[in-house]
């Protein structure tokens, strides 16, 4: 593609849902999950909600916007009860509306059940279409109420939530991490892949508390026990924390972005503290692109830990060349054009002091669509920076996601319709050069088999229904033959030697 004719399209990637949950007698369960929520803030900014239980009734509250903009002290303290769920959200199934805002809320003959949803159902549409031939009215438009909705439907049927939930598991297909509220319950919930984290911890001795990211677990003062496994149901009772695995798992395929960009850098998930994992592809990054510069800077936030790496690896010194403005909340006021062309300057602003006269490194994590990087490139160049060039600690990113992270079709994806030298064009830097496959297993130290690298392959580790596929690829015929079956190839990909386990 010649770079005159690039179509740099909207925002990068957004990130997933942050679900929370807790079982906690005597405790001030709602301020709890407000301050994990808060600790979850970087996964979903749209909206926020928290439902509480008290044994016999589910107090819910949700609004539009950021955790400490939708609550305060006089919301939290109408929220009383011993055990709560929460989530903080952003949209990949279903519009940005209060509707489609969670928790969810459902009635059973035995009661209330309330539902939080980190993921994303590749077969949701098939499982709509069976609800509402069997006469029900769906009031939202994502795929998180069809879970809800299907397991009031099986728990009236089977008198038990525990058993609805653990006989819907087996028909929903895709990413699904989920915290569960009853009047007197909490469940949680990971698909049999574990694509989205979820883990389980302890605060006292008869607190159990659940939440996507052990960095939720920390800021209350909980213990970290373990991960919630794939294909396994937790519970949280009066009789305290039971673990039911419901489905066997094929094989385990992390989302590899949590690592690169979505979970928070003091987070731990399946035994690697993030940080640590994006210093590793920073170092094995340098290792493979090696450039003669100055100074490396990282992208705020995400860029930090790699371009720490990087800087280690290389011997190159490491400088702070971006400031990032902390104090910016999401406004549903839409800019005029001449604000949204200074979008990435209200967010960032050069440090011309480290960038004068200098050739710059600057890392950071990905490039999906490209609009903000080339926004970033000519700051810098614009504060001073003699050389600019863009080392990416992720592969390149070809392919859509269908498990719960927002990159729309791949005709919007630089990556898919662009070689390197064109994307380099396209951003304005000197050089750009990209983590390879091989790089990101050996930087990372995790086995190929217990990945999810589909948006790096175009490798799914959980078949996509082809009217699916086919709605995000907008491929031509022999891009389709190519990318089919390839979920059968993925199991046969050893593992490389030079990873460890």
């Amino acid at each position: 593609m010649e770079p005159g004719k690039l179509v740099l399209a909207s925002p990068e990637a957004r990130e997933a849902c942050g679900v929370f949950g807790i079982y906690g007698p005597g405790e001030d369960v709602s301020r709890l999950t407000y301050f994990g929520l808060f600790a979850l803030q970087h996964r979903g900014q749209e909206s926020a909600g928290i439902a509480v239980a008290s044994g016999r009734e589910i107090t819910l509250f949700r609004e539009m916007g950021l955790v400490s903009q939708v609550f305060d002290e006089e919301t939290l303290e109408r929220l009383t009860g011993d055990l709560a769920i929460g989530h903080t959200r952003y949209s990949t199934t279903g519009s940005t509306t209060l509707a489609n805002s969670q928790p969810m809320l459902a009635e059973w003959r035995g009661g209330k059940i309330a539902l939080a949803h980190n993921g994303n159902l590749v077969n949701a549409k098939a499982l709509r279409d069976e609800l509402e031939q069997a006469g029900e009215r769906l009031e939202a438009s994502s795929d998180s109420e069809v879970m809800l909705r299907m397991i009031a439907r099986e728990a009236d049927r089977a008198g038990s939530v525990e058993e609805a939930v653990a006989a819907c598991m087996s028909r929903w297909a895709g990413a699904y991490s989920l915290t569960i509220l009853t009047e007197d319950t909490v469940m949680a919930v990971r698909d049999p892949y574990g694509v989205r984290p979820l883990c389980i911890g302890r605060l006292n001795s008869d607190v159990h508390v659940f939440a996507s990211e052990s960095c939720a677990l920390n800021v209350i003062g909980a213990d970290f026990l373990r991960e919630v496994g794939p294909g396994e149901l937790a519970i949280a009772d009066a009789d305290g924390l039971r673990l039911r695995v419901v489905l066997p798992s094929p094989r385990q395929a992390v989302c590899v972005f949590e690592y690169i960009y979505m979970a928070r850098p003091d987070s731990q998930i399946e035994g690697h503290l993030v940080h640590e994992a994006r210093r590793g592809l920073g170092c094995q990054l340098a290792k493979d692109q090696p450039v003669d510069a100055d100074v490396v800077i990282p992208v705020p936030d995400t860029g930090w830990p790699a371009a720490i790496g990087y800087a280690e690896e290389s011997g190159l010194p490491f400088g702070e060349g971006l400031i990032k403005n902390r104090y910016i909340p999401r406004t549903f006021i839409q800019p005029d054009q001449r604000l949204r062309d200074l979008g990435v300057r209200i967010k960032l602003n050069p440090l011309r002091e480290a960038l004068q006269g200098r050739r710059v490194v600057m890392v950071d994590d990905s490039i999906v669509r490209g609009t903000t990087k080339r926004r970033i490139v000519n700051m810098i160049r614009d504060a001073g920076a003699k050389e600019v060039h863009v080392r990416i600690s992720a592969p390149v990113y070809r392919w859509p996601c269908y498990y719960g992270v927002d990159t729309s079709n791949r005709s919007e994806l630089i990556g898919a319709r662009c070689a390197v030298d064109d994307i380099r064009d396209a951003i304005g830097a000197d050089t750009l050069g990209y983590q390879s496959v091989q790089g990101l297993l050996r930087g990372l130290g995790i086995s190929r088999r217990k990945l999810c690298l589909a948006c790096f392959t175009g490798r799914y580790p959980i078949p996509i229904p082809k009217d699916v596929k086919l709605s995000k690829l907008d491929l031509e015929e022999s891009d389709w033959r190519q990318a089919s079956g390839e979920e059968e190839a993925e199991a046969a990909v050893p593992s490389p030697t030079e990873t460890r386990e």
